[in-house]
């Protein structure tokens, strides 16, 4: 697995040999420096997982998340509650405008019986959102089977690692889970807990791409139940190889850092996490 190490010196010591060696000779021969290449457009975008905020009102969030630069949030129930009525929701929307902030799905929402199934949905459509994150009871995948079919919605499972082995643990879990239902209902990969559940989330995203519907990013201390968050680049997860990966499967889905190290304080690790991810979108090919 790659190590911030060796990404800096990839990307620092290569592009130094690779791009400016060159680019001098350019400037010196031709007295202007060369036409660089426009670089494609990726497909995904860089989001906020609503739990990084848990500790946090709207307010504070969307402050943080101006702070990093980031756009795109998946909001969870904490900051619009799950009985929010078509005000509140208008008035939620409205201040994510303000911070030029757009919510593209709604959850992760536990759902125990058939009645939080049928509220989970409608209180996606009320939001406006066609992404709902979820974490149903295994007898509801029948049932959620039937309400994606009705509301045409994608239904993301979120799978939990080692510490929840009956809540979907890893993306092989998932898959197993959700092949014979309807293609809507697939998995929002978390790299974290795929990890620590001895997966590798680089050649899970390339086996389920076409059942990924949300990803959530993030690095892990260990490749074992023991791991816990980190910044990103600073852990044992490929985050490059993630990333070409992503290009690969032309994944155009949200990649949502989800933080959960110092929750009560997490700018300074939000930045540095979303920083790196950024850099190396940037840097890898």
């Amino acid at each position: 697995m790659s190590t911030r190490r060796n990404f800096v010196k990839k990307t620092g010591a290569g592009l130094i040999a690779t791009v400016a060696a060159p680019m001098l000779l350019s400037q010196k021969l031709y007295g202007k420096e060369p036409v660089k290449e426009p670089k494609a457009k990726d497909l995904f975008k860089v989001s906020m997982a609503g739990y990084s905020f848990v500790k946090f009102d709207l307010e504070q969030s969307l402050k943080m998340l101006r702070r990093i630069d980031v756009h795109y949030l998946c909001i969870k129930d904490f900051h619009l509650p799950l009985n929010s009525n078509e005000e509140q929701i208008a008035a939620f929307h409205a201040k994510l405008s303000e911070a030029n902030v757009t919510g593209y799905g709604v959850g992760p929402i536990y759902m125990n019986n058939e009645a939080e199934v049928d509220r989970a949905f409608e209180y996606a459509k009320k939001v406006g959102v066609k992404l709902i994150v979820g974490v149903p009871l295994h007898n509801l995948l029948p049932y959620v089977d039937k309400k994606v079919k009705e509301y045409d919605m994608q239904y993301a499972i979120h799978l939990h690692g080692p510490d929840m082995p009956n809540k979907y643990p890893d993306a092989d879990d998932v898959w197993q889970n959700v092949k014979d239902l309807d293609p809507r209902i697939g998995m929002c990969l978390d790299v974290g807990h795929d990890t620590r559940n001895g997966k590798d989330p680089v050649a899970d995203l390339k086996k389920y791409h076409t059942r990924v519907f949300d990803i959530h990013i993030k690095d892990v201390t260990a490749a074992s139940k023991a791991g816990s968050t980190c910044e990103m680049g600073r852990g044992v997860i490929d985050i490059p190889a993630f990333v070409r990966m992503l290009r690969k499967v032309k994944y155009s889905g949200a990649c949502s850092l989800e933080f959960e190290k110092d929750m009560t304080d997490p700018l300074a690790g939000l930045a540095e996490s979303i920083g790196y991810f950024k850099g190396v979108i940037d840097s890898v090919k």
